[in-house]
């Protein structure tokens, strides 16, 4: 059925209520399926109404995911999803569809699969491109241990752009693996898909005939000449007949309706009978059978809770801000080229790639290729920018060492998403960027207090002749008025921003990085109303180059140095200052306060932060703690 709303009440879904357990689905008479179907879809809408959070890949793969658990004896059997924005009805029907509605909330389900959730996640995912890899890994090991099962690797058509999809791909036929790769084709990842595989998918649907299978598991043929191609954004790709798949040694079947749960059921039957390598290239609707989402499936991407109350802060994001900063200095220099892998929408460069389309390329979920060609584009002279998450900045860490700094080639880094990020939870936290850059020769890192300060340091870093990195949080900024006028930055110069009990002889200096500069500030108001000791709040804005004058300027009258950022604290700008305190011969109490060494859990922005003790009464206890420990050690 296509629906139209999002039901706030939950709905009657007598055939989903009894499965706790794949095993009460194989149960089921083939031809209840399609009923099931229709409540898991309902309840889906339902339970991403209550939580919020990935919607459209979910409605896509509900025959899908029925199919699989159908036709395979889970979890004996390995299922691999790839990306895991599909995976609530697989978690619907793996035994966790009551606790769904908590799915991306705080003691709730996880985003997406986690091995410590379940037995039925077999591999713990949220970044893409890993599904076939994992999956050929667990067939190779499965058949070194003389225990051979089914392992199928489901993987979307925009994570097959990544190089390690392929790398898994030909790997799986080198070893001739028992493997089965479902390719959900739907055109999108959370853009639309681009590029010559995209075309390569489009071509083969046009050709009107599929591969089918007999029962008794023999190929043949299927002509279907009333295929067309509607829904298809691509133009006209290729007449060539071969198949990409098959030339590299995959068995390849399809394409077949992946909204036919009767036709999956056979082909999936039909397919545990061969061995090797193969390959069920299926095609689905992103939002399939919600009326709005099929519609808009950019926008339905990902939805809030229905009984969120509508924001009425029109505070700019930081991706805004980065988005208007990369139009008006584009501007200005039509040297300017800006580079994201599959995050137009979420990196704010929608209006950008309207205004300046020759300037603009996303080259898919490619972060390794982003990076590189950025490096490519500055050997001719091009000044390229590259938007990327801080999460999968991490892919691309080797061409950033090799590609882009040690060729001190001219690429500014606009990292969003750095730090904590709510409810997606560890798998896209940005809690590494400080540790793993820094410590790369010929960088500039720069971490914004505000979204004015954001703008500015874009700026700095544009003009930086050399690679430059400017990381800043998701959501929206502070309120502060933006300055329309790009005004360079001093490169790593500091600022203080702000004195309490200044009367005092001694002070506790915090060094605060990026996001964290308001509630040090916050902090050290509140600590300096209930003590009789200064307190001084420096904005240190470069984590590389630091500010080291400003440090020993201030060392000679401070009791107690405090490092707050929102990273890592092994590794991170609290460890640069660690670094030059040592190395200048500084002995002086420091308290470093970050991310402990552990992964945090899906919960608020808030909830983390609270729970990491980097909130405003975080960080004033954790400075009253080192007080008092200070003065308890000078007492005996």
């Amino acid at each position: 059925m296509l629906y139209t709303e999002i039901p706030t009440l939950r709905p009657v879904t007598p055939l989903l209520d009894g499965i706790d357990h794949p095993q009460q689905l194989r149960l089921l008479e083939q031809s209840q399926l399609e009923k099931l179907a229709d409540e898991l879809r309902q309840y889906i809408l339902y339970a991403a109404g209550q939580s919020g959070g990935h919607f459209g890949a979910n409605l896509g793969v509900v025959e899908l995911s029925v199919a699989l658990h159908y036709c395979f004896n889970t979890p004996k059997d390995r299922l691999v999803w790839d990306v895991g924005h599909q995976a609530y009805p697989h978690k619907a029907l793996t035994g966790r569809r009551e606790e769904l509605t908590t799915i991306r909330s705080k003691d709730g389900l996880a985003a997406f699969p986690a091995r410590e959730e379940s037995v039925f996640d077999t591999f713990g995912v949220g970044h893409s491109s890993t599904a076939i890899s994992a999956g050929l890994g667990m067939s190779l090991a499965r058949r070194y241990q003389k225990d051979p099962c089914e392992v199928v690797a489901i993987i979307g058509d925009g994570a097959m752009t990544a190089g390690m999809a392929f790398e898994a791909m030909n790997d799986a036929v080198a070893h001739n693996a028992d493997l089965m790769i479902v390719l959900n084709d739907n055109d999108m990842s959370i853009s639309c898909s681009t590029g010559g595989f995209a075309k390569h998918l489009a071509a083969i649907w046009e050709r009107g005939e599929s591969v089918n299978i007999t029962e008794d598991g023999e190929a043949f043929v299927q002509s279907h000449p009333e295929w067309t191609y509607n829904s298809r954004l691509h133009e006209s790709a290729t007449d060539a007949a071969d198949n990409l798949f098959k030339a590299i040694g995959f068995d390849y079947f399809g394409p077949f309706d992946g909204h036919d749960v009767n036709q999956l059921v056979h082909v999936f039957n039909a397919l545990k009978k061969r061995k090797g390598p193969r390959l069920i290239h299926i095609y689905t609707v992103k939002g399939k059978g919600f009326a709005p989402a099929e519609s808009d499936q950019i926008k339905y991407h990902a939805i809030s809770k229905l009984n969120a109350k509508a924001s009425t802060n029109k505070v700019p994001k930081y991706s805004d801000v980065f988005g208007q900063w990369l139009c008006d200095e584009a501007k200005q220099d039509e040297r300017l080229l800006a580079i994201t892998p599959a995050m137009c929408e979420g990196s704010g460069m929608v209006q950008f790639a309207k205004e300046f389309p020759e300037r603009f390329f996303d080259v898919a979920i490619a972060e390794q290729h982003a990076v590189t060609l950025a490096a490519g584009m500055a050997c001719e002279g091009l000044k390229p920018v590259v938007a990327i998450y801080s999460t999968f900045l991490q892919r691309g860490y080797d061409q950033l060492i090799h590609d882009v700094a040690l060729q001190n080639l001219d690429v500014t880094f606009g990292i969003d998403r750095a730090g904590l990020v709510g409810e997606d939870g560890p798998t896209h936290a940005g809690a590494y960027d400080y540790a793993f850059m820094r410590t790369v020769p010929n960088i500039v890192i720069m971490a914004p207090k505000d979204e004015n300060e954001c703008r500015q340091m874009l700026h700095t870093a544009y003009l930086h002749k050399g690679p430059a990195a400017v990381r800043y949080p998701r959501g929206a900024g502070l309120g502060v008025d933006i300055q329309e006028k790009m005004t360079a930055l001093e490169i790593g110069k500091a600022e203080i921003v702000a004195k309490f009990n200044e009367q005092y002889d001694e002070y506790i200096s915090v060094l605060a990085f990026g996001s964290r500069v308001q509630a040090a500030a916050e902090a050290a108001q509140a600590f300096a109303q209930k003590n009789e000791m200064a307190v001084r709040v420096v904005n240190m804005r470069f984590v590389k180059p630091l500010d080291e004058q400003m440090i020993s300027a201030i060392a000679d009258n401070t009791a107690l140095f405090v490092t707050v950022e929102e990273h890592a604290i092994m590794g991170g700008a609290g460890s640069a200052v660690n670094e030059y305190l040592a190395k200048a011969g500084i002995v002086k109490p420091i308290l470093n306060l970050g991310l402990e060494d552990n992964f945090m859990n899906q919960a608020t922005h808030e909830q983390m932060l609270q729970q990491a003790g980097l909130d405003e009464k975080g960080i004033e206890a954790s400075i009253q703690q080192a007080l008092l420990r200070i003065t308890n050690a000078v007492s005996s």
